[in-house]
């Protein structure tokens, strides 16, 4: 049931992920190509680490409302395609498309020759609009092991694991697109934490420096 206003729909989703807010604030206010310094990547922890609290603080916003927008475009954007439809799953199911395809844009945006993020911050944008529960216990899960350990990458992998025990588990969602996202996550979070990873094995990885910079 793809016509063209779902198409277009997921075009404007994925221009929408791949918004570089990281390399355009770093770009115009400080006058720094964040992906020459640090880890070079284009996420908000790397700007955390170079731009500060604050420019962090934002990109984070931005990057996880880009997750959240997408998946409230059928509501923002009158369609017949979405009006029609009676099928909470159906509906369910293409906000679910929407928030992949702007998850995949933050990872490989066209206006930065497609080296992104890793997608952790629009994941979540993802899971507020769609499930808020699952996305809170993910950032308690989070937060505790990011206190406890000092490693974001090792928390973010943690925490999509635990989001996927939690849909399949926990919470045992009866929709079976959420499943397979559920499944989806983790494997998308260790494929883009392979670094880290490596890194967290040889114990070569940055740790966060809690209180002031």
């Amino acid at each position: 049931m793809l016509n063209l206003d779902f198409v277009l729909l997921l075009l404007l989703s994925y221009l929408t992920g791949a918004f570089p807010s990281s390399y355009l604030l770093g770009k115009f206010f400080y006058n720094i190509d964040i992906r020459k310094f640090g880890s070079g990547n284009v996420g908000a922890t790397n700007t955390f680490r170079i731009l500060g609290k604050i420019p962090g603080l934002i990109v984070l916003i931005i990057d996880i409302f880009k997750g959240w927008i997408v998946v409230n475009f059928i509501h923002l954007f009158e369609s017949d395609v979405f009006l029609e439809i009676h099928n909470p799953e159906l509906i369910f199911e293409f906000q679910l498309l929407l928030g992949i395809t702007a998850i995949l844009g933050h990872i490989f945006p066209i206006y930065i020759n497609f080296n992104g993020g890793k997608g952790i911050a629009t994941i979540l944008g993802v899971l507020i609009a769609l499930n808020l529960t699952a996305a809170l216990y993910s950032c308690i899960i989070f937060t505790l092991i990011l206190f406890s350990s000092k490693y974001v990458s090792l928390s973010s992998i943690i925490a999509t694991i635990f989001y996927s025990i939690f849909i399949l588990f926990i919470y045992e969602s009866s929709i079976n697109a959420e499943k397979l996202f559920a499944i989806f996550v983790p494997f998308l979070s260790l494929i883009t934490h392979r670094k880290n990873i490596l890194r967290l094995i040889r114990k070569e990885e940055t740790k966060v420096k809690f209180g002031p910079k």
